[in-house]
C-alpha cells in the first residue's frame, strides 16, 4: 500500500510542475502575441532627415506616443543654439527606476545614440544593435522635438 500511495504522490508531484510549465509558456507566449502590433508599429517607423541649420535656437521637448502598445513611449528634450544640438535629454524612455540610462546590448545606451546624433548633426545614425525598436522610438521622439525648431 506504501508503494501505490508514493507513486500517486510522484505521479501528482510530476503533474503539478508539468501545469506550472505549461502556465508559464502560455503567459509568455500571450505575452509576445500581445504586445506584436507595437513592435511591428515602431518597426515600420521612419526618421525624417532634418535640416539642423534651419532650427530655432531653444530647448524643444518631443515624444514618441505608440497607439498600437506603449511599452516603447519616449519623450527627450533637446536643447538647440545656433543650429545645432547641443545637448539631448531622455526625460521618459530608456531610463531605470532612477532615471539613469538603461544599458543596451553591449552596454551601450540611447545616451550613446544621442552622441552620435550631436556629433554628426544628424538623425541618420545607426541604431544600437539588439535595440534597434528602442533606438527608432526614442530618434522618433527626437524628431519630433526638432520639428517644433523648424524655421517656417
Amino acid at each position: 500500500m506504501n508503494i501505490v500511495v508514493s507513486s500517486k504522490r510522484k505521479i501528482s508531484m510530476w503533474m503539478v510542475i508539468l501545469i506550472i510549465f505549461v502556465v508559464i509558456v502560455v503567459i509568455v507566449w500571450g505575452g509576445i502575441l500581445l504586445s506584436a502590433p507595437g513592435r511591428r508599429e515602431v518597426q515600420k517607423l521612419t526618421i525624417d532627415v532634418i535640416d539642423f541649420q534651419k532650427l530655432r535656437d531653444g530647448t524643444y521637448v518631443g515624444e514618441y506616443i505608440g497607439t498600437k502598445d506603449h511599452s516603447r513611449d519616449t519623450k527627450v528634450q533637446a536643447s538647440i543654439s545656433e543650429g545645432q544640438i547641443l545637448d539631448i535629454k531622455i526625460l521618459k524612455g530608456a531610463l531605470d527606476k532612477n532615471g539613469n540610462l538603461l544599458k543596451m546590448k553591449g552596454g551601450i545606451s540611447i545616451g550613446d545614440l544621442f552622441r552620435h546624433v550631436i556629433e554628426s548633426q544628424s538623425l541618420q545614425v545607426d541604431v544600437i544593435s539588439g535595440a534597434t525598436l528602442t533606438s527608432k522610438a526614442h530618434l522618433k521622439a527626437l524628431e519630433n522635438a526638432l520639428e517644433q525648431a523648424k524655421t517656417k
